[in-house]
């Protein structure tokens, strides 16, 4: 597309304009792509320039550093202890004395290694498969514990980030070794085990405070997310639950599955519902954003009665939980519904789908997918008017004032001065809500689950495929919605969902006024 230069582009009337700026915006998407996978390899070249130059360091180190330092690599803290650092030297030894032990021990980390078969395809994760064999003392066969995949690919992930924790903290003694041997070698003191309680309450007193919230997002955050990615890799479904039967390490294969648009594969489910699930986060965040933002003008505009009132009547939709209140709504447009009845006894609406009976709206695909963006704007508008108003409140009125002496009607303003700063205030919040819309379990599966049945795709991944189905609602489907339980796939279907959303998310906070006008509204 030709990109014009300022006199031209003030020559386009408003429509060409927004031609010109969506066009603009269209175009630029491949090159974000093509600088998002430059950024890639770039880090990735940073990172392997990284790891050679710290190897040089390593070897540096060692032939350049004293008898001290050149212990240090092999016994943890002995460079420490050497120069009087007695606390931190002694913390260093008992934490490799630990390692050594739990790698070491029957039941270690060696033991969960060997037996996970990592990556390994075709290999089981775990190798003594449980079994049931004759007991003489009970005279009938009894079960014999085996394996647990599930444990064992936990207990060995979890040995993995131990080992990495394990060479970490080697490099980093050796460095502070390193360190002592060149203050020392200037005739200066090194830091006393006092000292550095001390600095850990002065000066290092945000580490202390980190140190728990980061252990804490660690073990709850990272590592079940590592385990989800882990488990995509896997056969984990309800007939290889890891205990009565192993399940095993399989590559690919699922992504084979879930990407082959031929017959019986689940590329077509995956694509139709990825689609409709794009378009209903859209229409979702954006109907709720400027009709949400319309009821707040509307309420705030000087003249209207009862202001109080017709806030408390918007937030009561709030007070009442969306459990109750969805499934209630969703009874209302069923067939036996007060509102399915009353449009099944219109005439010309009975005529038109040929019935002579009561008819459920969540039977046809359209109506379906509106009364689920209509309803959704219902519970959503409240949230938005609030956040509006404060934000309405604090636009400076001499701007308005401004602007009418010089003629500007109320479109303009509106265009010119409220929704700039909306936006600016807002574009985060745009952003997560897009977010939250895409993974939005709840009024999709409470209102209509997920139906009608989409006749032309029918079952895929054991699941049903609807209509109204989200990728979270199909997830769920997969997992605690049908006898095979398949776990693997559902594992695949989050990263893909993960892909999906940091992708998007990095091309939108990019291109939001709060992050590429932040200068103008200071």
């Amino acid at each position: 597309m030709k990109k014009l230069n300022d006199l031209e582009y003030l020559k386009l009337n408003k429509s060409q304009r927004m031609t010109y700026n969506l066009g603009l915006f269209f175009c630029a998407i491949p090159g974000w792509f093509v600088h998002l996978f430059r950024v890639i390899e770039k880090g990735i070249k940073n990172c392997g320039i990284a790891i050679a130059d710290e190897f040089s360091e390593i070897g540096r180190t060692f032939k350049q550093g004293n008898k001290a330092v050149k212990l240090s690599f092999f016994l943890f803290g002995v460079g420490n202890l050497f120069y009087g650092q007695t606390m931190r030297g002694l913390l260093f030894l008992l934490f490799e004395l630990i390692f050594i032990a739990y790698m070491v021990i029957p039941s270690g980390g060696f033991h969960w290694l060997a037996k996970g078969n990592w990556f390994q395809v075709g290999a089981t994760v775990g190798t003594e498969q449980g079994r049931f064999e004759y007991n003489e003392f009970y005279d009938t066969d009894v079960w014999v514990t085996g394996d647990d995949s599930v444990k064992v690919m936990l207990y060995g992930l979890l040995t993995i980030l131990f080992i990495i924790a394990f060479v970490y903290t080697w490099r980093l003694q050796v460095k502070q070794c390193t360190i002592c041997m060149d203050i020392t070698s200037k005739g200066k003191k090194v830091k006393s085990g006092k000292d550095d309680l001390r600095s850990l309450l002065d000066d290092q007193f945000h580490k202390t405070m980190l140190a728990l919230p980061l252990t804490g997002i660690l073990f709850f955050t990272v590592l079940p997310i590592i385990y989800m990615v882990l488990v995509a890799f896997t056969s984990y479904d309800a007939a290889h639950d890891g205990y009565s039967n192993l399940f095993s390490w399989v590559g690919l294969e699922h992504f084979n599955e879930l990407f082959n648009f031929g017959k019986g594969g689940l590329g077509l489910a995956f694509g139709e519902i990825l689609s409709w699930t794009l378009m209903w986060s859209l229409f979702a965040t954006f109907s709720n954003y400027f009709l949400g933002m319309f009821v707040a003008i509307m309420i705030n505009k000087k003249g209207i009665q009862l202001k109080k009132f017709w806030r408390t009547v918007l937030v009561m939709t709030i007070a009442i939980p969306q459990f109750v209140s969805l499934l209630y709504v969703s009874k209302l447009f069923d067939s036996a519904g007060i509102i399915g009845k009353l449009i099944s006894q219109i005439p010309a609406v009975a005529e038109y789908l040929n019935v002579n009976h009561y008819i459920s709206l969540w039977d046809s695909p359209v109506v379906a997918r509106v009364l689920v963006v209509v309803i959704n704007i219902w519970i959503g508008i409240p949230y938005i008017m609030l956040m509006a108003t404060g934000i309405l409140m604090n636009i400076p009125q001499d701007l308005y004032e401004s602007s009418r002496i010089d003629g500007a009607n109320t479109f303009q303003q509106y265009t010119k001065i409220t929704l700039p700063y909306m936006l600016f205030v807002t574009g985060p919040y745009l952003l997560t809500s897009f977010v939250g819309n895409l993974n939005n379990f709840n009024v999709i599966y409470l209102l209509s689950g997920g139906n009608p049945l989409n006749t032309e795709i029918g079952v895929a991944g054991g699941a049903s495929v609807g209509h109204t189905d989200l990728l979270i609602t199909w997830l769920f489907k997969m997992t605690l919605g049908s006898a095979e339980s398949k776990y693997y796939m559902a594992s695949l279907i989050g990263i893909l969902i993960f892909v999906v959303v940091a992708v998007l998310s990095l091309i939108v906070y990019n291109v939001i006024p709060s992050t590429k006008n932040e200068e103008d509204y200071k």
